[in-house]
């Protein structure tokens, strides 16, 4: 598919309603029936849309999705709908009016900040990319909002727009890219386009990024959404230096108050295990404040306590038992106490799950957890249950 004008035109947008909820394993006896009244490229162009549009509904919802038009890079590669929301009312509360996003994709973010009132020049300079965010921008009655064009980034005037939103790309040939100079354009431009940005930029980066890459006077947050983590973002003209793990719904926000690392002490009666952002964030050391707890190990980011002290930042789980690394005695605990269904987590251990599950055959009517992990830096298993 390397033209979206066909399914734009009438007959187009018809049969892309009549493929809609096309079931994958109908699709050939679909596609056979309505090559007798229409061009096979068509037909296979509007089945290609429908599958993309399934695989959309998890990040767009389903009836954003059915309207949408897609590339395969673009339902890979688009943020999140939440995410983008979230981000797009952040611009706004700032002040913001007028966005320039570069490398705006399908057109995700684009929607998002025209949907809270933000008016917006979306750029990118792949032509089937840019006509799909052209088009998402009229399904979804926003094109009054959204101009879009087609343009290497690098070369646009973004003088006349409140603040910038750039994204990278982030995969090359080979797959993802974590040297942050090799996106596409480098994160160096971006950062000198956000500081040009005369009221506040917002710089959409790997999860991963390493905490000296960014810049002194940006302020760094890690974003999850229903406990994964989606994205960083280095934001300018906000909180310099701030760092902030935000964790979607809610939001809910954890900043930085620069405490030192916690201790590390005996297991206790909880075990809490951070949300990744938090953890992206370098934020460990707030949620353990905040549940009178230390480390496990110095390495790990399991947080242990003697009190229960529920926190949005971290699950909560109650600590049954605690021993040594051994199949065999685990397996034999379990067995004692009825135990079928077994979730195992694992933080600074080389076993697999499954390979895990395998050996100690779980059978019977109760649930746990078991920890695979370090403690002071012995080998451990801890067991016990979500609180």
């Amino acid at each position: 598919m390397n033209d979206l004008a066909p399914l734009l035109t009438p007959e187009g947008r018809a049969l892309l309603d009549e493929v809609r909820d096309t079931d994958p394993a109908q699709e050939l006896a679909v596609a056979t029936r309505l090559r007798r009244e229409h061009p096979a490229e068509l037909v296979s162009a509007a089945l290609g849309q429908a599958r993309l549009r399934q695989r959309a509904a998890v990040k767009f919802g389903a009836e954003d999705a059915g309207r949408m038009f897609f590339t395969p890079n673009g339902v890979e590669q688009s943020t999140r709908a939440s995410v983008a929301a979230y981000r797009a009312r952040r611009l706004a509360d700032l002040g913001v009016n007028s966005v320039a996003d570069l490398c705006c994709g399908i057109g995700g973010d684009a929607i998002a900040l025209a949907r809270a009132g933000i008016r917006v020049l979306a750029v990118d300079r792949d032509p089937l990319t840019a006509a799909a965010a052209r088009a998402n921008a009229e399904a979804l009655g926003l094109a009054d909002l959204v101009e879009v064009r087609e343009a290497d980034v690098t070369e646009v005037d973004t003088t006349g727009y409140d603040a910038v939103f750039a994204d990278p790309a982030r995969r090359g040939g080979r797959g993802r890219i974590f040297d942050p100079e090799a996106y596409s354009p480098p994160l160096s431009w971006a950062v000198s386009a956000a500081r040009r940005a005369p009221r506040a930029a917002a710089l959409k980066v790997a999860p991963g990024i390493p905490h000296e890459a960014v810049p002194e006077d940006a302020e760094a947050e890690w974003i999850s959404d229903g406990g994964d983590v989606k994205e960083a973002v280095l934001w300018f003209g906000t909180a310099p230096g701030a760092v902030r793990a935000t964790l979607l719904p809610g939001p809910r926000t954890l900043l930085s108050r620069g405490l030192p690392d916690p201790a590390v002490r005996p297991p206790g009666r909880y075990l809490y295990e951070p949300d990744g952002a938090v953890i992206r964030a370098h934020l460990v050391s707030e949620v353990a404040d905040r549940v009178g707890g230390g480390l496990l190990d110095a390495t790990i980011a399991y947080v242990t306590a003697d009190a229960l002290h529920p926190t949005p930042y971290a699950t909560a789980y109650e600590i049954t038992d605690h021993l040594p690394f051994n199949v065999k005695k685990l397996k034999a605990l379990l067995r004692e106490r009825g135990v079928g269904t077994l979730t195992v987590k694992k933080r600074g251990s080389a076993v697999e799950p499954e390979e895990l599950r395998k050996k100690v055959k779980p059978q019977g009517p109760r649930s746990a957890t078991v920890f695979l992990t370090r403690v002071a830096g012995a080998p451990a298993m801890l067991v016990g249950h979500p609180v």
